[in-house]
């Protein structure tokens, strides 16, 4: 075991005794630049997600805000937002909310994800999604939504994620 934890540092984060996203972002958001610090690791932790640069904005229990700053990278051919980077920042922006409700014994997987392109996406585009407290690591199937929206906070997408919830190994 203790070479799977050296192997992959993210694993042994994530199959740890504790939540890991919760303990963290409680412990880092109210300093100054702990948000920053908070998505900063979030991206280095998984590196396709950190592409977008997204900023956790407000994490709590069933609550998630992020925003993605409009640049270059994470733009298309027809100058908008690409359609990826939507997907990505719902992905990041449900896995969040989700993954700080669990319990300390939980873990979860994306099965399946949905999206729906609803007009193009310019400037800071904000994620948020609203779940409701997963109270047991029992195996369960849950549909998490989010929403895309602009500077206006016109919807430009939504998305559902198909997340798979299971106690951690040993657990």
């Amino acid at each position: 075991m203790a070479t799977s934890t050296l192997s992959n540092p993210v694993n042994a984060l994530v199959e740890g005794k504790v939540n890991f996203i919760r303990a963290a972002w409680d412990r880092l958001s109210p300093l100054p630049g702990g948000k920053i610090l908070f998505s900063k690791f979030v991206g280095r932790a998984a590196p396709y997600t950190g592409s977008i640069d997204g900023r956790v904005e407000v994490l709590e229990r069933g609550y998630a805000k992020v925003s993605m700053r409009d640049r270059k990278a994470v733009r298309n051919h027809l100058d908008c937002v690409h359609a990826i980077a939507l997907l990505n920042l719902a992905e990041l922006t449900g896995n969040l909310a989700l993954s700080y409700t669990l319990p300390d014994d939980a873990r979860f997987i994306v099965a399946g994800m949905s999206i729906d392109y609803v007009k193009k996406a310019r400037g800071t585009i904000f994620g948020e999604c609203r779940v409701p407290p997963v109270e047991s690591s029992e195996r369960r199937e849950y549909e998490v939504f989010v929403e895309l929206k602009n500077l206006s906070g016109e919807v430009v997408a939504t998305s559902t994620l198909r997340t798979l919830v299971g106690p951690k190994k040993g657990a």
